[in-house]
């Protein structure tokens, strides 16, 4: 589900109910382990965008200095869509 490759995070899979609570754990160990912001979190190998995804992303931000501390790349039109109607996309940095 994330791995963490050549000082990116990458996002595979699907976030779901059922490992919500682990993707996200796994991704704040790893930043938490990082040392130099931004972060840049890889999303290409995301099958499914949601707002169960973008409040996983969206608690790794505040774990990061000053919130500011990831870039999200390649992010899905769905995912784009979802950010947008939740009123995100001025608080997310999309690369």
């Amino acid at each position: 589900m994330i791995q963490y490759i050549d000082q990116q995070l990458i996002v595979s899979k699907t976030i779901d109910f059922a490992n919500a609570e682990q993707v996200y754990l796994t991704g704040l160990k790893h930043i938490q382990q990082h040392k130099e912001f931004p972060l840049v979190v890889d999303l290409a190998q995301l099958e499914q965008g949601n707002t169960l995804s973008l409040a996983v992303l969206v608690q790794w931000l505040r774990q990061t200095p000053n919130n500011k501390g990831l870039h999200f790349k390649n992010v899905s039109e769905k995912m784009l869509k979802v950010i947008q109607a939740c009123h995100l996309q001025d608080d997310l940095k999309l690369i």
